[in-house]
């Protein structure tokens, strides 16, 4: 447990200057910290990925892993050409979309789903470029804006983890992933409304945009929890315990941000079609 929450002391404080320690520097390069950490965190986690499939155990540095990143950097770079971004809330409808399918999948396991293994590179593809899209365009659009979409997955996690330690008692989807419990995700939801009203009221909204904000959150926290079932399922089919063993106490990169991967497209695609709060 030390070892956990050292590390995640050590990843918040990384992640938190890279959101918004990046204003102190020059105009220049203030962008570099945080587009370095989503370049690396791309890049392992695409490698992992593959772990799903059949390489299995092979190492970090295996050549079909490279060819993986290096498509998917491929058409990250395509979709960052400004003619191109404009473009960027379809790709975040289509994993939206995916997500839908993903609770279909994930709810009927072990019957047969969105998961074999010929699909498993494209839907990689699509969902760590639609994630890593959104995350820089919130952040572009306001530090804060991406500030609130982590704050809602870390907090829907810890209140997921205590609750369900504590009062813990109907499973949520066993065949998939036994710790998790109805009162545990209860628990995430009771304790990301205090941060869902503390924004709202910081931010004035009322009417139409009070629902709105409201409803986008809770989507937002319901699709965290989908993206932790997701990659469960993935890994139990894989016949592993984590995607990897980079982060000491946590496992993978996708172990972290697993979450992320449901909640952050379609965070940003309700936030675009808000038109902002």
């Amino acid at each position: 447990m030390f070892e956990r929450i050292r590390t995640g002391l050590i990843l918040i404080a990384i992640v938190l200057f890279c959101i918004f320690g990046a204003q102190y520097l020059s105009p220049g390069v203030r962008p570099v910290p945080m587009v370095l950490l989503m370049m690396v965190t791309l890049s392992v986690g695409a490698s992992e990925w593959t772990k799903f499939g059949k390489l299995g155990g092979a190492p970090y540095l295996h050549p079909v892993r490279f060819v993986f990143v290096t498509q998917i950097f491929a058409v990250l770079a395509v979709f960052l050409n400004q003619y191109i971004a404009q473009i960027w809330p379809v790709i975040w409808g289509v994993a939206s979309l995916f997500w839908l399918s993903a609770l279909v999948t994930v709810r009927r396991y072990p019957e047969p789903g969105i998961t074999s293994e010929r699909w498993l590179p494209h839907i990689g593809v699509l969902l760590l470029t639609a994630t890593t899209l959104s995350i820089y365009s919130l952040w572009t659009d306001s530090p804060w804006w991406l500030m609130y979409l982590f704050a809602l997955v870390w907090v829907a996690d810890s209140g997921a983890y205590f609750a369900g330690r504590q009062f813990g008692k109907t499973k949520l989807i066993p065949d998939v992933s036994p710790n998790k419990t109805v009162e545990g995700l209860i628990g995430g939801l009771l304790l990301t409304s205090a941060v869902m009203a503390g924004v709202a009221y910081y931010r004035h909204l009322t009417g139409l945009h009070l629902a709105g904000f409201v409803v986008l959150s809770v989507i937002t926290v319901l699709a965290s929890v989908l993206g932790d079932l997701f990659e469960s399922l993935l890994k139990r089919k894989a016949l592993i315990k984590d995607s990897g063993t980079l982060l000491p106490g946590h496992g993978g990169v996708l172990d972290r941000i697993d979450s992320l991967l449901a909640a952050a497209p379609i965070f940003a695609f309700g936030f675009w079609i808000a038109g902002g709060f």
